[in-house]
């Protein structure tokens, strides 16, 4: 019988999200390199696969490790991420006349947000590979994950990040021993200073989709949510989508299980519903048909530090999702982030990140107009603590 500990990988090879174009999995890969584009990890899953497999005494994303891609135990890089609470909040559900009502709660991992998932993986990985130092453009939690997974692997951490980061999230970088960058403008503005100083590729660049690996640790939170309601699916899944790493990563994962028959062949998936903030939604622009695509938007700051992404490279992708999924997208002002933290607190305890208060404003919209149902099971994406935002919302309470 097999151990925890004897549980393999059953990665099979990285593919271009464009073309489908295979590249090694055993090797050092960022983007494609025929269309320059996201790889995406591919695993047997042709071989049965039971969820007996699921390894039960890991209380972490790592429990699912035969479709994770590290190859062996000892590169682990872990904080003990993932496997974070599914909250029924019923008394919003109780004040809204809801079905039910469900909140991930991602403000529980390792450095206080979902990035740990992704950094935990791609920190993993690189150590398997051999890398020695990576750098990442970062709206503030990223790289407070990269910076803390990097120490613990003994790496060099680089962090760029907009000055009007919040202090906290700079703070943190400085004691996990990071270099810190201070940029003029927005994430992309950062994304432009880390590729003039790491020309030469000396250190990994783990930006978002810029690898393979981070969206391998944030797919788990499809498998938890699907292990956590006893493999029967939400009918809807909001989620405050900047880069999408974590929407596209949710919707593989539910793909991932289909093919394993974990879940029922003829099991409808959830409706996915992107979230943005108003003052910088580049995705809905495209969405709606307004823009080709947003390589040439501008956005502006918003409190949601994560959502301030103008120009994601995972596009293509996020779009795919909400069509295969028949879900849509919907903005969300600053001022009704707030509304919504408020709400979140008062009512159920919570003190969300301005994302995961996003989320929940934009279900009171879709509400209203009628594309969701009160007898819908609707689940909330919380990514992060509101501890980290007290620069952006002081006093708004």
């Amino acid at each position: 019988m097999q151990t925890c500990s004897t549980l393999a990988s059953r990665i099979h090879a990285l593919e271009c999200s464009a073309c489908g174009k295979p590249h090694s999995a055993f090797a050092l890969q960022r983007v494609s390199e025929c269309c320059q584009l996201p790889l995406l990890a591919t695993y047997d899953l042709h071989e049965p696969l039971s969820k007996a497999s699921i390894c039960l005494t890991e209380g972490s994303m790592w429990r699912y490790r035969e479709v994770l891609p590290l190859l062996h135990d000892e590169n682990r890089v872990s904080l003990g991420e993932g496997f974070t609470p599914l909250l029924d909040l019923t008394r919003l559900a109780g004040r809204y006349d809801l079905h039910s009502l469900v909140l991930k709660d991602e403000g529980q991992n390792p450095t206080g947000s979902f990035k740990a998932r992704g950094l935990s993986m791609a920190i993993s990985k690189a150590k398997e590979l051999g890398v020695e130092g990576c750098i990442v453009p970062t709206a503030g939690n990223a790289g407070v994950a990269m910076a803390a997974y990097c120490a613990k692997a003994g790496m060099r951490a680089v962090v760029a990040m907009p000055r009007h980061t919040p202090k906290a999230f700079r703070e943190e970088c400085y004691w996990y021993g990071a270099e810190v960058e201070l940029i003029d403008g927005l994430i992309n503005d950062c994304a432009a200073w880390v590729r003039h100083t790491n020309a030469g590729g000396e250190l990994l660049d783990v930006s978002t989709l810029k690898e393979p690996y981070r969206i391998e640790g944030k797919k788990t939170m499809g498998y938890e949510i699907a292990e956590q309601l006893n493999w029967q699916l939400p009918d809807v899944i909001l989620y405050p989508a900047g880069g999408g790493t974590g929407l596209i990563g949710i919707w593989k994962a539910f793909r991932e299980m289909k093919a394993l028959g974990w879940l029922p062949a003829d099991a409808r998936l959830p409706r996915m519903v992107a979230v943005q903030a108003a003052n910088c939604c580049p995705l809905i622009e495209t969405y709606a048909g307004r823009q080709a695509n947003s390589h040439h938007y501008v956005g502006k700051p918003t409190i949601a530090n994560g959502l301030a992404v103008p120009r994601p490279l995972g596009e293509a992708l996020m779009l795919e999702v909400l069509r295969e999924s028949r879900g849509t997208a919907v903005s969300i002002t600053d001022e009704q982030m707030v509304e919504g933290m408020r709400e979140l607190g008062r009512l159920e305890g919570l003190f969300v990140a301005p994302e995961g208060a996003a989320v929940w404003m934009a279900a009171r919209h879709l509400l209203g107009t009628g594309w969701l149902r009160p007898d819908e099971q609707i689940l909330l994406l919380n990514t992060g603590s509101g501890q980290k935002y007290l620069d952006n919302v002081e006093g708004q309470y």
